[in-house]
């Protein structure tokens, strides 16, 4: 693992150069990309990025190399910005629940069409009835639920298809083909 290089591990004229002209470079960075508080940020991670991994001993313009990895500085921080606010959708109200509570006519609806579901399930012939239950309302694996009843997974299959067709037909949807 790398050490962190010591300030005077850092070209002299390199570092004399961001303390005498940090504000200038504040200034600059404010210019080029108008928002208040990116520039001493920015500035900032120019120190950090110096400090971490810094430059060949041999910089002939220390202003014209502070000036350029604080502009890489803030165009990477610009792109980041722009990716998150991509992603991520700003709201000015947030909604007071995070699932909406359902309507008196929705719940109507849905009380409806339970009971619809419930005497299409009573409907249906015993066997059928009962894989269906076993299988969709306990989620119990179509093997277990052959073992159980003392039928092959092919009638399990079979009563499934058919009481899946039956309440899609009797609900008013269109059968899977």
């Amino acid at each position: 693992m790398a050490t962190r290089p010591e300030p005077s591990d850092l070209p002299v004229s390199l570092l004399a150069s961001l303390l005498r002209h940090y504000e200038e470079l504040v200034e600059y960075v404010r210019r080029r990309f108008v928002a208040p508080g990116l520039a001493r940020e920015v500035v900032h991670d120019v120190c950090l990025r110096l400090l971490e991994r810094p430059p060949p001993r041999d910089v002939r313009q220390p202003d014209a190399l502070l000036r350029r990895i604080a502009h890489d500085a803030a165009v990477d921080r610009c792109r980041a910005e722009a990716l998150r606010r991509h992603w991520v959708e700003p709201r000015q109200v947030l909604p007071d629940a995070a699932c909406p509570v359902p309507g008196h006519e929705q719940r109507i609806e849905g009380e409806q069409e339970l009971a619809l579901l419930v005497s299409i399930i009573q409907a249906m012939p015993l066997r059928r009835r009962q894989v269906f239950i076993l299988h969709k309302l306990h989620e119990i694996p179509q093997a277990d639920v052959a073992v159980r009843m003392g039928i092959g997974p092919k009638a399990v299959e079979k009563h499934l298809r058919l009481a899946m067709a039956m309440c899609r037909q009797r609900i008013g949807r269109k059968p899977l083909p």
